[in-house]
């Protein structure tokens, strides 16, 4: 019974350490003339999330930049360039803000986002400001640490009956 009790611990501080996957501008992705500050205004962001761009990689980038390359929609000295293949993630490792913008012009259209990231996620957030956004979709993704803890669960309680 204690070796039981010790795998439910551990896949309850697994399900806490696991950050969610935000998909960057919901629907419409990371694409010209979506307007950001908007969207990141309706997001709270917490270390260990995970933002996910999705984009056509023939014509955006994403970088990361300083606030004053944010502003001036420099991007000659990006912090990290995150570009790979269109459909890219990045770990919000650390609370601080964040600026990222895609190059060759396209931040003036308004492709650039900027966030602030907090230290930790509430335990228990209030339920009903829970509610979806103008498209439907709910702010975030939580179904991918679900499936995980479950799955790791699962696992578990079959490996032990065994």
């Amino acid at each position: 019974m204690k070796g039981y009790l010790t795998i439910v611990l551990a896949a309850a501080m697994l399900t806490c350490a696991v950050g969610d996957r935000i998909r960057v501008g919901d629907k419409d992705g990371w694409a010209q003339n979506v307007n950001y500050t908007e969207w990141a205004a309706n997001h709270r962001f917490y270390v260990g999330d995970w933002l996910y761009f999705i984009f056509d990689k023939r014509y955006y980038t994403v970088l990361e930049v300083n606030e004053s390359s944010y502003i001036n929609c420099n991007d000659k000295d990006f912090i990290y360039n995150i570009t790979r293949g269109g459909r890219d993630v990045y770990n919000l490792s650390e609370a601080r803000p964040y600026y990222f913008l895609s190059s060759g012009g396209y931040c003036w259209h308004g492709m650039k986002l900027a966030i602030n990231v907090e230290q930790q996620q509430p335990i228990h957030p209030p339920y009903p400001s829970q509610s979806p956004h103008k498209n439907g979709a709910f702010p975030r993704e939580n179904d991918d640490n679900t499936f995980i803890t479950v799955l790791f669960l699962t696992s578990t309680i079959w490996a032990f009956s065994l």
